[in-house]
Parts: structure tokens; sequence; C-alpha cells
């Protein structure tokens, strides 16, 4: 019985006839009634009527398109009545309407007989129960409904109760494990194999809304889910094999360990999907996956399995040379003009990003046997799609077994150099992709021991008949260049060039376009040595700038901007001379015609600008006003965000490139994010401005920090965005302070508004990466500012914000702990939680140097504040963490050096940490703790006295550790020495035996690596030979050398470089030491660098 009058049913009859409208006045008039009448004036009108729609209505689609606008109209947001509260459209209905609505949704949901109609409706079920559960309200009525439905006699009722488990989870209730245990493996093994494949997709979202801890306790269902597949495989339904295949990449991302079990088992069920060539691709492609996922989520699993690696490296090589099918000349491969066809859903590919992952998850010792096993048949098999495949798996596999390969080079490129001839044009394609990959992948090497094998064998193929191989040998010569210093390719420049330059002629833009590129990385890597190519080039390139302006040839303007460009910097301001003025004046004729918001040169002529400010510098300025404003318009620009309401939204932006689509409380968000890309390069360009014109660039300084850069902190859609604008804070300040003046009310009137919302974003900031960049924004703001930047509100600030991070911190480090303690044995850590590990350490390295720059700049008036947070040092000083300790370390260094004799106040807190530092097995905690002992004896007085004397053993001790000289701790070594030379120097009077522990000091020089430590040491070197001490007159020649060796190593530079030279001159002449015999003693190249200090 309707709850309705008639005449509103007529209305809403008209209504949902006009949405439906194919005529778009029709269309458009009925959804303008929809929003004004129905939504804004009696929304529980509107659900109500929908509900009764969609019990009553005669014609399905009328019952399908009422359960579609419900959902939609019932999560739309709104305020709630008499409160500034928003919610859900549903939920600010009155409870008593809100009953009345879900008593008649469920029998709707029981009573419909029609599949795509009874899947609407149970949509939104869904999103009602959803809706409940976010609230904490229960929908008693509705678990006993869908519990009803899975045991219903009629498939489709048992399908629809999984279907909404699968959209709400969130409503099982947990607490009745046995029940949902009996729920699930009854639907595992139903008669049904669709309601199977709802129950297990209900299953993986269920299970993945439970804690690691509960999930355990579902494990032993994995055997009936594994059972739903080989059925669904024999009857050749590839949908449904593809479903199942989904929903079980979902439960290995959560939890792998589940399948140990099994696991052989199902690599041997998916190896037989993959290679049977009966199904489509897709599910294919899906077991592929399925496997990948094992090696991201668990690669020991992976490894410890006898068929694993073997087997998948087998079926991904044979889905690699499916390629190029019914193109077996590669006729229309080449005649191509486009470049960048998506070919994600492709076999071959598939196989390659395979091969990438497994490389990079199991490394080069568990993938590289299997491979090359293959590689050798296949790159020597008379069929080229054989060969195409070996060569690609070289480029796949490179990256993640670079340790391995990077020994064996030789006879990878006796594989690949000898195919650059071969007679089939994709093969030498893939080549080319090899050789570029591995340039990039073995940087360095490649370049340094293999540049004669490799140029002059990819220089001829860029003569190739096939304008595509042409354009790839191009670019392989990008990745090989971009990584070589210039000496390595000035020999081959004219060899490069000529053949570059003539590939500038060709009759394919995108050889032309491929051409310019790889000038431009030639110029940038050549620098000063491009210079006698400058005056063939430039002109051609001129010429192209100042050439056709059709549309089809922007994207080959936009390439001649950017190499003429970097040619520019290249060669730099002097060589160019008049042709700088005039490379800018031209880029301003094309910013002026540029008109249509795709045109490529607008991006490209950003960057350009930004490298021709680099090449003139100051000279730059008198165009900044046509630069700057399309610039900060780009970098002002809003996020364009869209609410997407249904299916068809959403498939419609998945087809657009440039959009992200976010799942947030049963809606979906999609977020325009080639807008946001535009918007972080364009606050990175602002950046390098303000970097080179300082001064110059005041003018727009205090615009842009309002408008762009500050509200960029907290621009939160974009995690890019908002690390461009902490590096772009600093830069502002630093050139407003040069045009100014350090002490100028103008500078503290902008400083006073950029800490408070830098401060704020310590707080807010939700990415712990992104967090470390603030921190790093914040202590470079204050190096910029200077002394008294703080004021003690701030300071307060700081601290509530610094605890409050250090207190997530300890949450995520006691998480991380739990769970590696749930870990099986020869379990590895994830790379998600190796680079969440990864990400605390630099945030912890950053809440330091904060710190440092605080106490450098504010000294001890920020003691009281510091001081709140002790037992968060404390406790760190003491963790089983190296990292926790260090940064422990380093921060009551920062109290010792900063706060002098007030730091004793702490000594209690300080001491034995320090001991503790002094004799830890990691160099770099001893490199801080022997440090803050030395500064102790500088900086902290009288008090510390007596400290610092008994810690000389301990300093020595870490001076003749057995490997103190080596790479890792030779710091910690050289800051020992520093230190003992700080206290003999500041703060000796509880040393004894004085003499003895000089002569014993005199061993633990040089310091030829720390530049910090260097002047300390040989300042206190420079005294006692001014004393003429006896254990520097028994060791003068040792002392000598010592200092011949700083001053190779430029430890020692400028003024204190001239002291320590006048004093060791004075003692080699008063001591009457040999000069040339010293002399003779050193290398001939250290010989020349004594004779430049010393005359």
């Amino acid at each position: 019985m309707s709850m309705l009058p008639a005449e509103v049913h007529a209305a809403l009859d008209q209504l949902l006839q006009g949405l439906q409208s194919s005529d778009n006045t029709i269309r458009s008039a009925a959804e303008e009634s929809l929003n004004t009448e129905w939504v804004a004036n009696r929304p529980e009108v509107l659900l109500m009527g929908l509900v009764e729609q969609i019990q009553a209505a005669q014609d399905p689609s009328i019952r399908s398109y009422a359960a579609v606008l419900f959902r939609r109209i019932s999560t739309r947001t709104r305020k709630e009545p008499n409160s500034d509260t928003s919610k859900e459209q549903f939920l600010c209905l009155p409870q008593i309407q809100r009953n009345a609505i879900r008593e008649k949704l469920l029998p709707c949901l029981a009573g419909e007989n029609i599949p795509n109609v009874r899947n609407k409706i149970g949509d939104a079920v869904a999103e009602i129960a959803r809706q409940y559960t976010e609230e904490g309200e229960q929908w008693n009525e509705l678990l006993q409904a869908l519990f009803n439905a899975s045991q219903s006699p009629e498939p489709g009722q048992r399908e629809t109760a999984f279907r909404i488990f699968t959209a709400t989870p969130g409503i099982i209730e947990r607490q009745h494990e046995d029940t949902v245990k009996s729920a699930f493996s009854n639907g595992f093994k139903d008669s049904n194999t669709a309601v199977q494949l709802a129950a297990m997709e209900a299953f993986a979202e269920f299970f993945r809304s439970l804690q690691k801890k509960s999930q355990k306790k579902y494990y032993e269902l994995i055997r009936d889910i594994l059972n739903i597949l080989p059925p669904i495989k024999d009857s050749g339904e590839n949908e449904m094999l593809t479903k199942a295949l989904m929903a079980l990449i979902n439960l290995a991302e959560i939890a792998p360990t589940m399948f140990r079990p099994l696991f052989s088992s199902l690599v041997a069920f998916s190896v037989g999907v993959i290679q049977d060539k009966e199904l489509d691709d897709l599910p294919r492609q899906n077991a592929l996956e399925l496997m990948a996922t094992f090696a991201d989520s668990s690669p020991a699993m992976c490894k410890k399995d006898p068929n694993y690696t073997k087997d998948m490296v087998t079926q991904c090589l044979s889905l690699m040379t499916d390629v190029g099918r019914d193109d077996e000349e590669a006729e229309e491969w080449n005649a191509s003009e486009d470049l960048d066809i998506d070919e994600s859903d492709m076999n071959h590919v598939a196989g390659e990003q395979c091969m990438d992952r497994l490389a990079n998850k199991l490394g080069g010792s568990a993938i590289l046997p299997p491979t090359f096993t293959w590689l050798p048949r296949m790159i020597n098999s008379s069929s080229w799609r054989d060969r195409h495949a070996a060569l690609m798996a070289i480029s796949a596999i490179s990256e993640g077994c670079r340790d391995l390969m990077i020994g064996e080079l030789d006879k990878v490129l006796e594989l690949v150099i000898p195919v650059l001839t071969d007679q089939h044009p994709r093969v030498r394609w893939a080549g080319c992709n090899a050789l570029g990959q591995m340039s990039t992948d073995f940087a360095g090497t490649m370049q340094e021991r293999y540049h004669q094998i490799v140029i002059p064998s990819i220089i001829p193929v860029l003569e190739s008949p096939e304008p595509r191989v042409q354009a790839h040998a191009a670019a392989a010569l990008v990745n090989f260049c971009e990584e070589a210093e210039k000496q390595i390719l000035e020999p081959y420049l004219d060899q490069l060039l000529s053949h570059l330059m003539k590939l500038l002629s060709s009759p394919r833009r995108f050889v032309q376009e491929q051409a310019l590129s790889t000038i431009a990385t030639v110029a940038d890597s050549a620098e000063a040595a491009f210079s006698r190519y400058y005056d063939a080039l430039m002109p051609m390139l001129f010429n192209v700038l100042s050439g056709e302006q059709s549309k089809e040839y922007r994207l080959l303007r936009a390439k001649a901007m950017e190499c003429a460009t970097l040619i520019a910097l290249a060669v730099g301001q002097e060589r160019m001379g008049a042709d700088a003025v005039n490379l800018v004046q031209l880029l301003g004729n094309i910013q002026q015609g540029i008109t249509d918001e795709d045109d490529p040169q607008a991006s490209y002529l950003l960057h350009c600008w930004g490298r021709m400010c680099r090449v003139m510098g100051q000279n730059f300025v008198p165009y900044l006003a046509a630069v700057i404003p399309p610039l900060t318009q780009l970098a002002s620009a809003k996020a364009d965000i869209q609410l997407l309401d249904d299916d068809d939204q959403v498939a419609q932006i998945e087809q657009e490139e440039g959009w992200e689509l976010v799942p947030l409380k049963g809606k979906v968000i999609g977020i325009r994010t080639s807008i946001l890309d535009d918007k972080h390069m364009a606050i990175e360009l602002i950046v390098i401005y303000a970097q080179v014109l300082e001064a110059a660039f005041e003018p727009y300084v205090a615009e842009i920090l309002e408008k762009i850069a500050l509200p960029g902190l907290a621009f939160f859609f974009h995690d890019p965005v908002r690390v461009a604008s902490a590096k772009c804070v600093p830069q502002l300040l630093n050139a407003y302070k040069k045009a100014h003046g350090g002490e100028s009310d103008q500078l503290h009137q902008v400083w006073e508004r950029t800490i408070e919302r830098v401060l704020e974003v310590l707080s807010t900031e939700p990415a712990i990466d992104t967090l470390a960049e603030m921190y790093q924004c914040f202590y470079e703001c204050l190096e910029v500012i200077g002394k008294n930047s703080m004021r003690p509100e701030h300071m307060n600030t700081f601290i509530e914000s610094a605890g409050s991070v250090l207190r997530d911190y300890q949450e995520r480090v006691q998480a991380r702990l739990e769970d590696a303690a749930d870990k099986e044995d020869g379990e590895e850590e994830s790379e998600e939680t190796l680079l969440a590990i990864e990400d605390d350490q630099t945030l912890l390295s950053d809440m330091n140097k904060a710190y440092h720059t605080i106490f450098k700049n504010c000294g001890a008036a920020f003691l009281d504040y510091w001081e709140r947070l002790l037992p968060f040092y404390n406790a760190a000083a003491v963790n089983q963490d190296p990292t926790q300790r260090q940064w422990a370390i380093c921060i009551f260094d920062d109290v010792l050096e900063f706060c002098g004799e007030q730091s004793w106040k702490y000594s209690q807190h300080i001491i034995q940490p320090l001991i503790d530092g002094m004799r830890d097995d990691v160099p770099a905690n001893r490199q801080a703790a022997v440090y803050g002992v030395g500064v102790a004896a500088h900086k902290g007085g009288e008090a510390w006295s007596e400290f610092v004397a008994a810690s000389l053993p301990m300093l020595f001790q870490v001076t003749q550790r057995q490997n103190a000289r080596e790479d890792d701790d030779v710091f910690a070594t050289e800051n020992a020495c520093a230190s003992i030379a700080k206290i003999l120097h500041y703060n000796r009077s509880k040393v004894g035996d004085l003499q003895a522990v000089v002569q014993a000091w005199i061993e633990t020089l040089p310091v030829v690596n720390d530049e910090e430590a260097a002047p300390y040491a040989y300042a206190f070197l420079a005294q006692l030979m001014e004393q003429r001490n006896p254990a520097v007159v028994a060791n003068a020649a040792r002392c000598f050398n010592y200092v011949a060796l700083a001053l190779e190593a430029e430890t020692l530079q400028g003024n204190t470089a001239k002291q320590i030279v006048g004093a060791t001159k004075t003692f080699v002449q008063t001591a009457g030491l040999n000069a040339a015999e010293l002399l003779g003693s050193l290398s001939p190249q250290t010989q020349e660098i004594v004779r430049k200090h010393f005359g």
C-alpha cells in the first residue's frame, strides 16, 4: 500500500520519464525540477516515492532507474537540520521517515525477479547499509533479510546477499565468527557458479576489513575458495574465471601466507591458465597477475616453491612472443605514426611487465638462471618474435637483476649488439630498447666501460630504412648520453651530430622530434664541448622556431625550443652572444601565438624560460613581466574535482586521460591530475627564478607567497604540489631578504605571516614523506631569517606539533614490531614496510635538523619548551633501533653546542647516551657521540670537565677500532680526533698526564675526510707547533705530512689553511728541519699542492 498520494506518484512518473528522455531540453528541465523542487524541498517524499516506484512500477526499466536514482540522491551531502554538520541525504531524514523507507526497501529486494533490476536494488540497499554502519547504527532487519536470502532456493537471491556484503562488509557482525565462516563456506560450495563468485568477492572485501590478527581465523576457508576454480576453467567461462582470479588477487595482496599450504597447487593451476590459448587473453593475464602479486607480497614463499620461478619465467617469455599478430613483416607497425598506442592489454606487454616485477622482487639469483636458460636459444631462433622477446626480457630484468648482471655485461652485450643488424626491424628496435634500458639501469658502468662498443653500434642504426627504428635508436642514445660524462662523449660528437642532423630532414615528424630531443641531451651532457657545433645547429633551430606555425608542427617546435635552450645552457651566454636575446624574443613571439589549451608548446615554453633565466642571470630580469603571469596563473590553479554519481560517469572519466578516481564513502571522486601536474611544475619553476634572480625577483615574492606557496603547503589534493611549495617558501624568503635586508621591517612582516602557516602544516600534514619536506621547509626558513626568528608562542607550537609527530611515529614503530612478530621464519619485510621505515628515518633526520636550527638561532631560550619532550629523547637513546639512538644523541649534541653552561642541567639525560654511543657498533652513532663530547668540552664550561676528561680513553678506543679508517668508520674516527683536541685545548683542567695524552693524540691524525673536524684538530696541532711541544718535535716529519695530506684532501681551506700553513712553516724553520727532505717523502701530486700553499 502506498504511503503517498496518487498525484505525487503522477508527478514522480513524469519526472522519471523526463530524466530518461533523449531530448536534451526535456531532460535538462527534469534535472532542474529534481534538484530545486524535490531534493531541496521534499527529499523524504522523493526517496519514499522512489522506493514505491521500485515496489510497484510495472516497467522493469522504471524500477531499475528508480533504484539508481534513489542510491544517487541518498548519498548527496547536505547540512543536517538545526546543525552545522553535514551528512548524507538519507541520514538527514527524521528517524521515523528513515525507518519507513527502509521497511519498504527490503521487500523490494526480496520480491524482484529480474536479475539486473535486483542488482540495482541491492546497490541501493548496500548504500543505506553503508551509511548506517559508518554512523555506528544497526539495521538488524537487513542482516536477517540477507541471511534469509543466502539460504533462498533462488540462486539470484543468494547471489544478491553476497553482492551486498561485498559493497558493505562492515555490516557483518564479526563477533559471530562461526556463523560468518559457515555462511561463506556455504557460498563457496554453492551449486551455482555465480553465487560462488559473489561469495568470493564478498569474502575478499570482508577479509580486507579485518585486523590482521583476526584474518588468521579465516585461513581455513582457502581450500573451499580454490576448489571453485578448476570447474570454471574447464567450462571455458572466461568472464567468470576472470572474476574469480580478481578476487584471489585481492586476497593475495592482503594475506599471501594464507595460500601457503596450497601454494604449489595454485601455481600449477595458474600456469595452466596462462598457457591455455583456448582461453581469452584477459583470464590468462589475470592468472599471471595473481602469480606476480605473490611475488610482490611474499617473495620468500615464491622463491621456496620448487616450480614457481622457472614456470613463471617460461610463461612470461612465451607471452612475450605473442607480438605483431597478422603483421609478420611489420609493415603496419612501421607505417604507424602513433608511437604511444596503448598496448597495456596485450599479452606481450603483460609478460614484459611481469618479468620486471619478478626481477625486482625475487632478485637476480632467482631470475637469471631460468631466464638465461632460454635467452641464448631465443636470440638465435629463426622466429623474429623469439628474438624480440629475448631482447625485451633483457630490458625488463636489468633493473631488478642489476647487482649480478653488472658483472656480466660483456656476455649480455655479446647477445644484444649483433641484433642491431638483424633483418627484422622490430628486432632491431628491441635491441635499441635493451641498450637504452641497460644504459639507465647500469648507469656509469655502461658509459665508462662500454662506450666504445655501444655508441659505434647504435650510430649505424640511425641510418635504418625504417623511421621507427631510427627514432628508437636516437631514443636509446638519450638514455646513454644523459648518464655519460662529457669526456666520454667528446670523441663521438662528430659522428653523433652528423647522423642526428640528417634525421632532422626525415619526412616523418616523430623522427625529427626525437632527433631534437637526442641533440638536446647530447648538448646537456657535453656542456662546453658542444660549443663547436653551435654555429651549425642553432640557425637550424631558429628556422624551425620562426617557420611553419600550423597545428601539426607544434610538438616539433616545442622540441626545437627545448633543444635550443638546452644548448644555450651547455655553451653559456658568452658563446651565444646576441643569440641569447634573439632566442628570448623568439620564445616571446611563440608565447603570444599560443591560444589553444592543448598546445604542447605552452608547457615546454615554461621550462625554456627557466633555462634562459639560468643562462642569462640578471640579464633576464627585463623579460619577467611577460614570463611570470602565465606561470603564476598555472601555479594558482584550483583542484578540478567531480563527484561521480553513477557507473556511467565513472566509465566516461576512466576513458579520459589525466584523471585519478578515488573511492570515498560509497561515492567516487574524480580529480583531474593533469591540472595538478601543471601546477606542481609551475611552482618548481618559480623556485628556479627565486634561486637565480634573488633580490631581482622581489616584486613577485609577496603575491606568490600569499596566493601560491603558502596555500600550496596545505594543498592536500596532490602531494607533489605541497612538496614544491615547501621548497619554494624558503627561496622566496631569501629573495625578499636579499632585497630588503635581514633586519628590515618588510622581511619581519612577511616572516610573521609565513611562520604561522609553516608551523600549522607541521601538525596537519598527513603523508610521512611529505611531512619530512615540511620540516625541511621550516628549518630552511629559519636559516634564512637567522637569529631570534621564533617567539615563545612559535616554540610552543613547534613542540606541540613535534610531540604529536613523535607519538604517531611510536605507534607506527609498534605496529611494525607486532607485524614482524606475526611473520613466519624467513618471511621478508614487504617493500611497503621498507619504504615506510625509510620515510620515518628521513622524517627523524629532518626533525633533527629543525631542532638544530632552532637551537642555533634561539639558543637556551628554546630549552624550556624542548624539555617537555624529554621522555621521547630518553626512550630513543636506549632504543634497539640505531636510527632512534642517533636521533636522540644528535639532539643532545645541539643542547651542548648551543646552550653552553645551561646544558649541565640535563647532564643526567645526556651523559649515559654519549657513553653508550661511543661504544656503539653503528659508526654514525659513534660519530654523533664523540662529537657531543667535543662540544661539551668546547661549549659546556667547567661543569663538564670531569666527564670529558673521563671520556678520553673511550675516544681513543674509537680511533683504534679495527676498521677505524674504512669508509664507514672514518668520520667517527676523525671526529674522535677532533674531540680529543677540543678537550686538550678548551677543557683540560681534569686531564691527568697531559703530555702523555698529547703524545697519544698525534697518533690519531690525520683528518682528511671531515671538513668540520679538521680545523679543530689542526688548530690544536698548530698550537703545539708554536709551543714546540716535545711530542710534536719528536714527530716533526709525521706532523708535516699530516698537514700536507689535509691540504691535498682540502679538509683545510681558506683562512684556516693559511693559519695552519703559517704555523707549520715557522715550525719547520725553528725546528731546523730539512724542507726538501720533507717534501721528498710526499707523492709528486702532494708535493705540488704543498708548494702552492707554502710558496
